[in-house]
């Protein structure tokens, strides 16, 4: 049978499909979970027929009952493995009428159980046989509500037997209307009556969370294709603004550094502050369009064994440079004799580190000390960076690795940043099955940490 692409099929039909779709699913998924809860209920009530009245009645028609269920198992089989990536109205309409086909055989055989029992009774003692058929129904009230069509059929024949059997009675002896037979027979029509309400009830919750299901699914459709639009547009806007930026950074940069020549004393704060904050905006675009990539799953990683002793080192010498600018000397420690290899992106690693190692340049005290190093904790490594600094506070655990966010958040903060860049560390650090974290102690410094899992076999990978 031939797949019918979205795009070519009636959306009335196509929402059609998709609700028989997923009640087919619902429906099967059911069937399978309770398996063993009917076979249990179907099996005592079989011994308990056989040990009181017909044996050869009762297990054969429990071996009817046990084919109906085999008929069922095929098919949920199929409707588990189904795939519905391509709505199928052909094939969704064959599997409801195979359901449909299928309750009318289990529905018959459990039926022929029950009326079997009750010819062999005596007028007037049909509980068993009728609180047997009162549990089936109930069961399929309960669990079956999700294929209506299949629901209806089944209560249906239930319904035609409750009245067989009470009228039976009514039939063998013609009993006055005050007769007690006449009593069994109105309860049964109130049996009956209870039995579909309970039906209508559970068809209608179940409707019911098919239509917040439903909606849930257009929300998310919307959410996702509003995500999308505002992806694009801040991936779009971000590589706009960058070019320019990137020629307004370098030519002030190059009037910063007296390469034009001198500059009027005047002009000098004006254009240093410049400097800064296009250094700044370029950042905070840089990160804004890696944070983008991130969400959007198009992050791209280079895995590859790495020696986590030679990142420090790298990381280290490169931000050496950016800690002389506020006064900070960089140490780095890595034991000579031990190696720290692990599977990872370099590029990515080193900007983790970087941003952790800026961070505690920025917030140490002129003439301070930041140390950078790693030691090994069992089977992972750990990459510690260490200040002396101000601190941070408790409780900004959240406002350390949430999006735009810095601790101190006031307009007066004596450092810049972008609020991304621990945010942006803390996902590359999860991809390489990592976490990151810190122990601060306010007015005595910060050790932030990433711990990484080291590569088996190292000796041979690197």
């Amino acid at each position: 049978m031939a797949v019918i692409e979205h795009m070519n099929i009636d959306p009335a039909l196509l929402g059609r499909t998709r609700r028989l779709e997923k009640q087919l699913r619902d429906y099967v998924t059911i069937t399978r979970k309770l398996v063993w809860q009917r076979q249990a209920i179907f099996f005592a009530a079989t011994v308990l027929a056989a040990s009181y009245y017909n044996a050869s009645i009762a297990f054969s028609t429990y071996a009817a009952v046990l084919a109906t269920e085999v008929v069922d198992h095929v098919m949920a089989f199929r409707v588990s493995n189904w795939d519905t990536t391509n709505a199928q109205p052909d094939r969704a309409r064959r599997y409801l009428w195979w359901t449909m086909a299928n309750t009318v055989l289990s529905a018959t055989a459990i039926c022929a159980f029950v009326f079997g029992l009750a010819l062999q009774q005596p007028v007037g003692e049909h509980f068993t046989p009728l609180f047997f058929l009162f549990a089936a129904a109930l069961f399929a009230a309960m669990n079956n509500h999700q294929v209506i069509q299949a629901l209806i059929l089944r209560l249906i024949i239930y319904g035609v037997t409750f009245l067989s059997i009470a009228l039976l009675d009514i039939i063998r002896v013609r009993p006055p209307l005050d007769s007690v037979l006449w009593l069994h027979f109105f309860t049964t029509l109130f049996v009956l009556y209870f039995i579909i309400d309970c039906s209508y009830v559970f068809v209608q919750l179940y409707r019911a969370n098919l239509r917040q299901l439903d909606r849930l699914t257009e929300e998310h459709r919307r959410t996702k294709a509003a995500y999308k639009v505002k992806s694009e547009f801040v991936s779009t806007v971000s590589h706009e603004l960058r070019t320019p930026l990137t020629s307004i950074k370098g030519s002030l940069d190059l009037i910063n550094s007296g390469m034009l020549g001198k500059l009027p004393e005047k002009m000098e704060p004006i254009l240093a502050i410049a400097g800064r904050n296009s250094g700044r905006l370029a950042d905070l675009i840089n990160d804004i369009l890696d944070l983008q990539r991130i969400e959007s799953g198009e992050m791209t990683y280079r895995f590859k064994t790495l020696d986590v002793g030679e990142l420090v080192l790298e990381a280290a010498a490169s931000n050496q440079g950016f800690a002389d600018n506020y006064g900070v000397t960089v140490h780095a420690e890595v034991p000579e004799d031990d190696a720290f290899p692990v599977r990872g992106d370099e590029v990515r690693l080193i900007q983790v580190l970087t941003n952790i190692l800026s961070n505690a340049i920025k917030f140490s005290n002129q003439d301070g000390e930041v140390r950078i190093g790693c030691h090994r904790m069992k089977n992972r490594v750990r990459i510690f960076v260490q200040d002396r600094g101000v601190g941070i506070p408790e409780g900004a655990r959240g406002k350390v690795f949430d999006k735009f966010t810095q601790v101190d958040s006031s307009d007066q903060r004596s450092v810049g940043g972008t609020g991304l860049g621990m945010n942006i560390s803390r996902q590359i650090v999860h991809h390489h099955g990592g976490s990151i974290d810190y122990v601060s102690k306010l007015g005595e410094g910060t050790t932030f940490f990433v711990d990484l899992d080291l590569t088996p076999n190292y000796e041979d990978e690197l």
